[in-house]
């Protein structure tokens, strides 16, 4: 008996973060990645081209029979979500609002920052989601604009992001946060960075893991949870719009893994 795969998409390689997570939670499922890094950043475009581009990777993974997708793209959910869930017969999860809760949980003075792309802090939709929870809550928000090209281009443990990085989240120190929502699925890859430049008090909250635990939970409700008994080896591809090399030196590094199955495929033709 053959594993229908989890279907993973993201604006670029960011959403390994949630893949990671995936793999470590989820040994028995298979997990098919899209990225679309060739139209990566996602941010700072319009919400319908958004949408757009959300609908080219939903249906190109719809093709290859997944049965739950997960938008592993902050500013994607954001735009896309209702949308894509309202448009398709398998279940949909974004990671916005398991980034949420956890964030709740762990705030202690009800101060909570939120970091992410153009997109998802102008969508207001973390604030929104945080007020709706818990109205006593103030929300702190910052886009950072250089965060993901960063992690695109492979410099995320450089001496150029350890700066940048710095200087982007000075404002954010003078807030008195004391979680901070990574708002985008790229971010974690940065984490260390981050958490010294805010410093051991600030509980960083990685959306893309909080996640899992929800896919985790709907696998099990909607009976599609592979389980142990089945022999077949689970199955992980990855595909990329971008560069497949650059894509796969960042997943190999990530996951830790080694012979990842990457393939470059064009969106355009699969509209």
């Amino acid at each position: 008996m053959s594993k229908k795969a989890i279907g993973f998409i993201d604006s670029g390689v960011g959403g390994l973060t949630v893949v990671k997570q995936a793999m470590k939670q989820l040994p028995n499922e298979s997990i098919y990645y899209l990225g679309d890094s060739a139209r990566c950043p996602y941010g700072p475009r319009p919400q319908e081209e958004v949408v757009q581009f959300t609908w080219e990777m939903t249906n190109f993974l719809l093709e290859k029979d997944i049965k739950m997708l997960v938008i592993a793209c902050n500013t994607a959910t954001a735009a896309a979500l209702e949308t894509i869930r309202a448009g398709v017969d398998i279940p949909v999860i974004g990671v916005i609002n398991p980034g949420s809760r956890a964030a709740i949980k762990h705030s202690k003075n009800h101060r909570i920052g939120v970091i992410g792309t153009k997109g998802t802090i102008n969508s207001n939709v973390y604030k929104h989601t945080i007020k709706e929870k818990d109205n006593t809550i103030e929300v702190i928000s910052m886009s950072c604009p250089k965060f993901v090209p960063l992690v695109e281009s492979n410099q995320f443990n450089s001496s150029i992001a350890k700066k940048v990085v710095a200087e982007t989240l000075q404002p954010l120190l003078k807030e008195s946060v004391d979680t901070l929502i990574l708002g985008c699925t790229h971010y974690p890859l940065l984490s260390p960075l981050i958490q010294n430049v805010m410093g051991p008090n600030v509980t960083l909250i990685d959306s893309g893991a909080e996640t899992i635990s929800e896919v985790s939970t709907l696998l099990d409700y909607f009976h599609l949870a592979e389980s142990s008994h089945n022999k077949t080896a689970s199955e992980h591809k990855f595909y990329t719009t971008g560069s497949p090399k650059l894509f796969s030196e960042i997943a190999e590094t990530w996951l830790e893994s080694s012979h990842l199955t990457v393939e470059k495929v064009n969106l355009q033709t699969n509209d």
